[in-house]
């Protein structure tokens, strides 16, 4: 019987995981990451075990959040990108010091309630999209690896979220009625200029809209409150929409434009991890945001490592700092840093 540790975050979906788990005869613990605040869940996930009859653990992670996930979220958005830090957040915390946890105390697996699926092609481990496309969460497992693959089951993969809420409820998990996660866990109130103003002490500064031939537009209130594609918030009013276009850190200028300026063809991505499952050929599709769908693209490495993406169809507002995130045949082949 495989041993396997549940990352169980307090919540409806990871709750339910666990009990599909011992259902179909795993050995199954529970653990939760304390990462930023979320006390309180880690007893509602403790009273889940605690009803199902398993052990539970609790991981303090705080420290290392903060080094792997918030800092780097900070940086980027300092450096005029807009980061996802849960990508990050599952290869380094998730996927990575839970996976190590687990394999040091003797389990085989791990599991979350994310909505993917676990395959193989030709002997690689690989991710599939989930039954329940509307809720599928592959997009941000994108930087894992092989092996991390290998060492993680999804145990909600063919379940549609009403079956869960269903199960939830038969058996009075405490999580049974908690409203899904929508923000970033550690800025809920989705204000990111005021969470990276107090955790870096770095103070954004007024500069110039401009347009795209440098000239200036108005005056913008930092660089960290705008992104790239957005209209609304501006504070500047013009006879016609304007948006975000671009921003140059160096010269702190925001750049403004029309919504045709917006789509592109081509995006060039870093930090490229893509599965051996895959040759790269022919047409796939990419995901430039997670409630997107996958539009046509072909691909291209290049020297320096990069990869090139050129797609069908022009894409609107690609934002640095953002996944790109590529698709084949319904499984999930990799992506990159839209750079």
């Amino acid at each position: 019987m495989k041993k396997v540790l549940g990352a169980m975050s307090g919540g409806v979906d990871s709750s339910v995981a666990a009990v599909v788990l011992a259902r179909q005869g795993y050995e199954v613990s529970g653990a939760t990451m304390l990462l930023s605040g979320n006390e309180e869940d880690a007893r509602d996930a403790k009273l889940t075990c605690d009803k199902l009859g398993i052990p539970h653990f609790t991981l303090d992670l705080k420290d290392k959040f903060s080094e792997l996930v918030k800092d780097p979220f900070s940086r980027s958005y300092l450096d005029g990108e807009t980061p996802n830090p849960c990508v990050t957040c599952n290869k380094y915390i998730k996927f990575g010091l839970f996976l190590d946890f687990a394999l040091e105390h003797g389990f085989d697996l791990i599991a979350t309630g994310h909505y993917v699926k676990r395959g193989e092609i030709n002997g690689v481990p690989v991710i599939q999209c989930a039954d329940d496309i509307k809720k599928d969460q592959s997009y941000v497992l994108w930087q894992l690896s092989e092996f991390q693959i290998a060492h993680a089951v999804f145990p909600l993969s063919g379940m549609e979220k009403s079956e869960v809420r269903r199960i939830a409820e038969e058996m009075d998990l405490v999580s049974a009625h908690k409203s899904d996660s929508q923000d970033i866990c550690f800025v809920p109130d989705g204000n990111y200029a005021g969470f990276i103003t107090e955790s870096t002490g770095v103070k954004s500064l007024p500069g110039s809209f401009v347009d795209a031939n440098g000239n200036i537009l108005g005056r913008h209130s930092g660089i960290i409150n705008y992104t790239v594609g957005q209209r609304k918030g501006l504070g500047i009013a013009f006879g016609e929409p304007r948006y975000v276009l671009s921003k140059n850190v160096a010269e702190n200028t925001v750049v403004l434009g029309t919504n045709e300026e917006l789509f592109k063809k081509t995006v060039i991505l870093r930090d490229v991890n893509l599965s051996s499952a895959f040759v790269l050929e022919g047409k796939f599709g990419v995901k430039i945001r997670y409630a997107h769908a996958a539009s046509p693209a072909s691909l291209e490495l290049c020297a320096d490592g990069c990869l090139k993406v050129e797609f069908d169809e022009p894409q609107r507002a690609p934002a640095p700092g953002q996944s790109a995130v590529i698709y084949k045949d319904g499984y999930l082949v990799g992506g990159g840093i839209i750079k």
